[in-house]
């Protein structure tokens, strides 16, 4: 499952750390080099929230690294450039998904043709129409609660990693797990097979 630091552990991430304090000086070879880094596991967030939405995936990664470019003058070095990164993504690809929804109306055939959710990454059915039902959920979610929820399920992120990928306390990312789960009961009440199959509201 995904983490926010790179294979390779520690030492891939003292790299990152220091492309990143390069690249935010104006190296741009150090720039090239860090995106190289960031790229893998931003495509990977980027996947997991597009779903269906693949067509658009290309332009959600390129409009992340845009993103990451531009943001990463702020960048204090707080958290990993990989946790930093990978929150821009999954911001980047959730809009991204979003207005692609309100153009499509596609939100049945997602929950309908799970199949269309296995990707590279192997899914079965059943964990893709799992995919499926949580990008569904997450749409209807305030932006703090949707990243920690789906960092939590999706990329497999402890709470400690997401409170040190967002720059926030611990117990603001329990605050926000808390206020998701609640917003997903309700959304879901009607339909308790829903919560079996998430997983995530126990």
């Amino acid at each position: 499952m995904g983490k926010p630091v790179l294979p390779g552990g520690a030492e891939v991430a003292v790299d990152a750390g220091a492309l990143a304090r390069r690249a935010a000086a104006g190296d741009t070879a150090a720039m090239t080099g860090l995106l190289r880094v960031l790229a893998p596991e931003m495509a990977r967030v980027v996947r997991g929230v597009m779903g269906p939405y693949g067509a658009d995936a290309d332009d959600a990664l390129q409009q992340s690294l845009v993103a990451v470019v531009q943001a990463l003058p702020a960048f204090r070095g707080e958290c990993s450039p990989q946790g930093y990164a990978c929150r821009i993504a999954f911001r980047t690809a959730l809009g991204v998904r979003r207005r692609a929804q309100q153009i499509s109306e596609n939100h049945k055939q997602e929950l309908d043709a799970p199949e269309q959710l296995a990707d590279d990454a192997g899914l079965t059915a059943e964990s893709a129409r799992r995919t499926a039902l949580l990008r569904t959920l997450l749409d209807a979610l305030p932006p703090d609660q949707a990243e920690a929820l789906a960092l939590r399920t999706m990329l497999g992120w402890s709470l400690d990693e997401i409170a040190q990928a967002a720059g926030v306390p611990l117990n603001t990312v329990r605050s926000r797990m808390r206020l998701a789960k609640e917003a997903l009961r309700a959304r879901i009440e009607g339909d308790p097979t829903l919560a079996e199959e998430l997983g995530v509201l126990s």
